[in-house]
């Protein structure tokens, strides 16, 4: 299923793909990733143990994309994975395309106070359009095409109708404290913060 996954991943890229640095668990260090990655001539790294930082750029988009979009939920049948699957593939041109982000271009320390410079914001789209040595001409346009036919405020209804189904099917699960948050996070409300107990008087 892991190769599987990177075969359909690596099919949607429009660049070629040159290396994977996973995690390092046995679930992404084994043998038939490596005679894959061996095979298809594409750099495998993983990073150290106990040191988040090291994927930092793809930790911080487990609460930015992940967790805001589907909650905290243990999806385990096949049919939510499907709608996993489903809510990925409507999210992701939201995301690549119609989402500018900024990237951190300075940060200087002066005594105790930290000055943290940014760049100027742009789609994850525009940034890859301004590396014109990563895209040819053959890659470039099916991109731009896909920009030009997609309409983000459908693509917003399409993730927002996957997720309510999402959530008919998983809101039974629990209703601890996280099953709470789960529903903030797919319902986009807030629930109030429960009264505290009145106290005696002494």
């Amino acid at each position: 299923m892991g190769v599987a996954a990177l075969v359909e991943i690596q099919a949607s890229l429009p660049f070629p793909l040159l290396g994977i640095d996973s995690d390092n668990g046995s679930e992404f260090i084994n043998y038939h990733l490596l005679r894959w990655c061996t095979e298809q001539r594409i750099t495998f790294t993983r990073s150290r143990p106990n040191n988040s930082n090291d994927g930092c750029h793809v930790e911080q988009k487990n609460w930015a994309v992940a967790r805001r979009t589907v909650g905290y939920w243990r999806y385990e049948t096949a049919a939510e994975m499907g709608l996993l699957n489903q809510i990925w593939t409507a999210l992701s041109p939201l995301t690549n395309l119609f989402t500018p982000q900024q990237k951190l271009a300075s940060k200087t320390r002066v005594g105790a106070r930290i000055t943290k410079r940014y760049d100027t914001a742009q789609t994850p789209y525009q940034r890859l359009l301004g590396h014109p040595d990563v895209l040819d001409d053959t890659d470039r346009r099916p991109l731009e095409r896909r920009h030009a036919t997609t309409t983000p405020a459908q693509a917003r209804r399409d993730v927002t109708d996957l997720q309510a189904t999402l959530l008919t099917r998983v809101a039974h699960k629990n209703i601890t404290r996280r099953g709470k948050q789960n529903a903030v996070y797919l319902s986009r409300t807030r629930q109030p913060r429960p009264a505290s107990p009145a106290k005696r008087a002494s």
